[in-house]
C-alpha cells in the first residue's frame, strides 16, 4: 500500500463548509450546525487520501476499504457546491475515475483495497484477488458510480473524464446488468464458511432460484447482506434510473447511439419487470412495492435502512416510480408490518437485519426526512442529532431506548446523510 496523502481543503472549500454550517446554525441551532461543520470537514480530511500518482481512495470511516456505494454517498452533500468549488469538482472527478477503474478490474466486487494489499473481510472467501476487500455482487455498486458521473457532467459541464476507459466500463455495466437478467448464465458465485445465513449465498454460491422476469439479479443488498430472493426491487429501480443516465452520457457526450439505445431498452425492460412482478398486494389490500421477489411466487415485504431502499425511491429513481404505489408502500414500511421497523422511548424508524434488533439507523431517519415534508425533515434532523450518544458522530445503528448503545463509532455514510438532511432543512427555510 502506498503512502496516503491527505486531502487538504483550500480556502474556497473551507469557506463553503463554514457558510453551510453557519446557515445550519441559524436555522437549526448551534449544536446541529457544529455537528454539520465537523462532519463535512471530517469526511474530506479523514476519509479522503491520494497516492503519489494522484489516485484517490476513500475509506468508509472505521473500515479501511473503499466501497463503490459508500464513496458515492459520502460525497452527496458536496455535490450541490460543484459549480462553486473547482477543488470539490476535482475531487469528485478523481473519485469517479477510481470507481470506474475498480469496476474495470472486477465488476462483481463491492469494496476494494488501496492497491494489492491482500486485505479481505474474510480471508477464506472464494475471491483471493489482493485488490478486492470483498466480492459481494450488489446492483447498486454499478449504479452509484454511473449516477455520480452523470451528476458531475450535468453540474459542471466537464467531459474530459468521460474517456475511452470510462466508455468501456459503461458498456461493461450495461452488459452485466443484462447478463444477470438470466442468472443461470452468470459466472458469479459467492461462498463463505459461516453460520450467518446473510453472509453467503446458497446453492453453491448461486443464491436462491429465480425465474426470468426482465429484472436484473443481485446477490446482496446494499447492507452487504445476502438477498432472500434474487430480485431486489429498489436496486432494480435504481438500475433502471442509472441506465437512463448512462444512455444520456452515451448519446450526448460519447456519440455512441448503440450504447445509448441498449441502456434505454434495458432500463425499460427492468422497469416493466418491476411493474409485472414487484408490485404486490400490501397488508391493507393496496398495491405496494415488495422489497424482494424471485419471479416464482416468493415475495418479501420489508424495507432495509441502507439505500437503495423502498423508502428512498423518490431520491434514487424519481423518474420511474408510481407515486401512488410508493405512498402506500411508505405507509407499510414505516410501521409494524415492516419487520425491521422499531419503536422505543427515544427513536422510531427503520433498522436492518445487518444490525441488532431494536436499533434504528440514522441513515433511514435521514431518508425519511428527505422524502417527507419540511416539518418531517426538521423532526428527523433533531432526532438524529439527539442520537449521537454524545460522541459528535452519526452512527450506523442506535438503540431505540438508549442512544449510548450504537454500532460503528465512525460511519462516514451516516455523517454525510445527516449533513444532506441538515442542508435541505436550511434550503427549505431559505426558500419558504
Amino acid at each position: 500500500m502506498s503512502t496516503r496523502i491527505p486531502f487538504v481543503p483550500n480556502a474556497e472549500t473551507r469557506e463553503i463548509v463554514r457558510s453551510a454550517a453557519d446557515e445550519t446554525r441559524r436555522v437549526s441551532g448551534a449544536r446541529i450546525g457544529d455537528l454539520v461543520e465537523a462532519a463535512l470537514l471530517r469526511t474530506l480530511t479523514d476519509t479522503v487520501g491520494f497516492d503519489e500518482s494522484g489516485r484517490v481512495f476513500i475509506i468508509t470511516g472505521d473500515i479501511p476499504a473503499m466501497w463503490l456505494r459508500d464513496s458515492t454517498t459520502q460525497l452527496t452533500p458536496y455535490l450541490r457546491y460543484l459549480d462553486r468549488s473547482a477543488q470539490l469538482a476535482d475531487l469528485v472527478e478523481a473519485v469517479v475515475r477510481r470507481q470506474f477503474g475498480f469496476i474495470a478490474h472486477d465488476s462483481y466486487a463491492n469494496a476494494f483495497n488501496d492497491g494489492p494489499t491482500g486485505a479481505h473481510y474474510d480471508p477464506e472467501d472464494v475471491c483471493d484477488d489482493p485488490n478486492v476487500w470483498e466480492q459481494k455482487y450488489e446492483i447498486d455498486s454499478l449504479c452509484y458510480p454511473a449516477t455520480l458521473a452523470h451528476t458531475l457532467w450535468q453540474r459542471t459541464g466537464r467531459t474530459a473524464f468521460i474517456d475511452d476507459d470510462l466508455h468501456q466500463v459503461l458498456r461493461t455495466i450495461v452488459a452485466q446488468l443484462r447478463l444477470e437478467q438470466d442468472h443461470d448464465r452468470s459466472p458469479y458465485r459467492f461462498e463463505r464458511s459461516t453460520t450467518i445465513p446473510t453472509e453467503t449465498l446458497i446453492r453453491e454460491g448461486r443464491g436462491s432460484e429465480v425465474a426470468r422476469t426482465g429484472m436484473t439479479w443481485g446477490g446482496f443488498r446494499p447492507s452487504d447482506d445476502a438477498c432472500t430472493y434474487g430480485y431486489n426491487i429498489p436496486a432494480n429501480l435504481f438500475a433502471a434510473q442509472a441506465l437512463r443516465a448512462i444512455s444520456a452520457i452515451a448519446r450526448d457526450v460519447l456519440g455512441d447511439a448503440q450504447l445509448a439505445e441498449a441502456a434505454e431498452a434495458l432500463s425499460t425492460e427492468i422497469r416493466d419487470g418491476v411493474r409485472a412482478h414487484g408490485i404486490v398486494e400490501g397488508p391493507e389490500g393496496a398495491p405496494i412495492y415488495a422489497y424482494e421477489v424471485d419471479g416464482r411466487g416468493g415475495v418479501l415485504i420489508m424495507d432495509d435502512a441502507n439505500t437503495p431502499s423502498l423508502l428512498s425511491l423518490p431520491l434514487i429513481a424519481p423518474d420511474l416510480i408510481d407515486r401512488e404505489v410508493w405512498e402506500a408502500t411508505r405507509a407499510v414500511i414505516l410501521g409494524p408490518a415492516n419487520p425491521y421497523w422499531y419503536s422505543g422511548s427515544v427513536l422510531r424508524g427503520i433498522g436492518s437485519p445487518h444490525s441488532l434488533p431494536g436499533r434504528v439507523w440514522p441513515i433511514a431517519l435521514a431518508v425519511q426526512g428527505l422524502v417527507g415534508t419540511a416539518d418531517e425533515r426538521v423532526r428527523m434532523l433533531d432526532l438524529i442529532a439527539a442520537s449521537d450518544g454524545g460522541t459528535g458522530h452519526i452512527h450506523e445503528s442506535v438503540d431505540v431506548d438508549d442512544p449510548s448503545q450504537f454500532s460503528r463509532p465512525w460511519f462516514s455514510w451516516a455523517d454525510s446523510m445527516f449533513c444532506e438532511l441538515a442542508l435541505q432543512v436550511a434550503e427549505d427555510a431559505r426558500t419558504s
